[in-house]
């Protein structure tokens, strides 16, 4: 008997929302497992790897910090999946905002006024929603697959920042180390509290906006109809085209605001690497987050925490600097199968054998 999966005649609003809680719980049962496996007590792998990070002030300090580019990517990709529009390429326009962004101290680094921080913003949301429009005309021109060709130019935008700052850009008086100057003054994001910039308010407000936007605007209501009944969007009125130009480019831009603040407060420069996977692990953040942006807020936190546990199991227990990546696969694993069984069952189904009539001799 073959098991399929058969199209629940509903979908369960109860396991929509328990659905996240289940995956972090299940993601915690096969962390405990890969410990035992290693050796090491279980319970105290969870306890270094989720609560040790939570105990100190600046521990706290810098899970805000990691979860506002999380945040900001999430907020936008979330508004995209809703619509079924695939941008996967988040990290390259991460990386666009930043160069064209940081590009603003590098060539003018004697510039020091608040106008160059606000256009070193600006330059930021301008280069990911221009790297963000290539797939987007791609898409409704040629009808190219969008998932390939933005994923494809994150590749793109990480070598052209490698070329860059082992280039043009790099530092004369950096003893030859592939980076630019160092951003400083009126170059760099204000703090709002200890190590935590202006970046993090930027994600909130960013959040809230499109939570009231999806929810009582009608720019919101044309994007949901259009990711769940397309023929309906069309009978109304609603361009497809429109939809996916728009979610790419507001995608982009939260992006590239992503990768300017991380230039212009944590990183303070541009180097080779200036970002650990924001724009992929923000794609678990939407999804944790049930593609809504205020969800995206607390997924963005439970994915930051996940970065700051790897860096403590690195220390405390001596395991992989790819632990982080692990526990958050596994994350994004258990989140896609529990979405497909809300939406899907298993089924047996029957096999009919059919009798062979012997002819009477």
């Amino acid at each position: 008997m073959p098991l399929v999966l058969e199209k629940r005649a509903e979908r369960s609003t109860r396991m929509a929302l328990l659905s996240p809680v289940i995956a972090i719980a299940l993601t915690l049962i096969t962390g405990a497992v890969l410990f035992a496996i290693r050796g090491i007590d279980p319970l105290h792998g969870l306890y270094v790897y989720f609560v040790e990070p939570l105990t100190l002030m600046w521990s706290v300090e810098q899970l805000i910090v990691k979860a506002t580019p999380l945040v900001l990517i999430g907020v936008g990709l979330a508004v995209c999946y809703t619509a079924n529009v695939w941008n996967i390429g988040a990290e390259g326009q991460f990386t666009m905002g930043a160069i064209f962004g940081g590009m603003i101290p590098v060539l003018f680094p004697a510039w020091q006024s608040p106008l160059t921080l606000i256009t070193m913003l600006l330059f930021g949301i301008a280069g990911g929603m221009g790297w963000a429009a290539i797939p987007a005309w791609l898409k409704t021109r040629f009808n190219a697959n969008e998932i390939l060709t933005s994923l494809m130019l994150v590749y793109v935008a990480q070598l052209l920042l490698d070329w860059l700052v082992r280039g043009p850009w790099r530092d004369p008086q950096g003893f030859n180390f592939p980076k630019t100057i160092t951003f400083d003054g009126w170059q760099l994001l204000p703090m709002l509290s200890g190590s935590i910039h202006l970046g993090a308010l930027f994600a909130l407000v960013a959040a809230l906006i499109l939570a009231f936007v999806m929810a009582r605007m009608l720019k919101g209501f044309e994007i949901r109809v259009s990711g769940n009944a397309p023929r309906a969007g069309r009978f109304a009125g609603f361009s497809r085209p429109r939809t996916i130009m728009f979610c790419f480019l507001l995608s982009g831009g939260l992006a590239g605001l992503a990768g300017i603040t991380e230039v212009a407060s944590v990183v303070a420069q541009l180097q080779p690497q200036i970002s650990p996977g924001y724009g992929f692990t923000a794609i678990i953040v939407a999804f944790l987050g049930r593609l809504n942006p205020i969800g995206a807020i607390f997924a963005g936190l439970m994915l930051a925490l996940s970065y700051l546990g790897g860096e403590a199991a690195q220390v405390s227990l001596g395991l992989s600097d790819r632990i982080a990546k692990v526990f958050q696969g596994i994350l994004l694993f258990y989140i896609l199968a529990c979405d497909t069984l809300i939406l899907y069952r298993f089924r047996w189904l029957k096999t009919q054998v059919s009798a062979t009539v012997q002819p009477a001799e």
